[in-house]
């Protein structure tokens, strides 16, 4: 990510979070590169930005900070490839567990979730805010 992507990666940020980051955030994080990653996903060959994810990486712990498809690429199996990418290029770095919180509502992310092996580990009360609702902890062991 750069941030001159940022105005689209705002966009589906607005879409997909009824509390989205600020861009200021955003430039947080490509401010604190190698500890956070933040990576776009682009479609060719109109190069059209269909979504993000932040990866931060504590030693061989990673935590998924932050993730959205826009609504026009959401369902067709790209949420589920960029993961299984992540999760490969993460253990041949040596990490061996990731983590992430998800809304207990938000079903369709738990199921691709709990397809690649995550398990719910427990719960952070009132994590999230409009709505206030808590976060189920999720993590996932990386074997090589």
């Amino acid at each position: 990510m750069r941030e001159d992507d940022l105005a689209s990666v705002m966009e589906i940020e607005h879409l997909s979070f009824p509390y989205p980051w600020r861009r200021s955030t955003f430039i947080g994080e490509l401010d604190n590169y190698p500890f956070s990653i933040p990576f776009v996903i682009i479609h060719s060959p109109n190069e059209r930005l269909m979504g993000y994810i932040i990866l931060w990486f504590m030693q061989k712990e990673v935590q998924i900070s932050n993730f959205a498809l826009h609504p026009d690429f959401r369902g067709k199996g790209v949420g589920e490839a960029v993961l299984r990418d992540i999760l490969d290029k993460i253990m041949k770095e040596g990490a061996t567990e990731i983590f992430l919180e998800v809304r207990p509502s938000n079903n369709v992310a738990q199921s691709l979730y709990e397809k690649l092996g995550f398990q719910i580990l427990g719960k952070r009360k009132k994590y999230y805010q409009s709505p206030v609702e808590d976060a189920l902890i999720m993590s996932k062991k990386l074997k090589r």
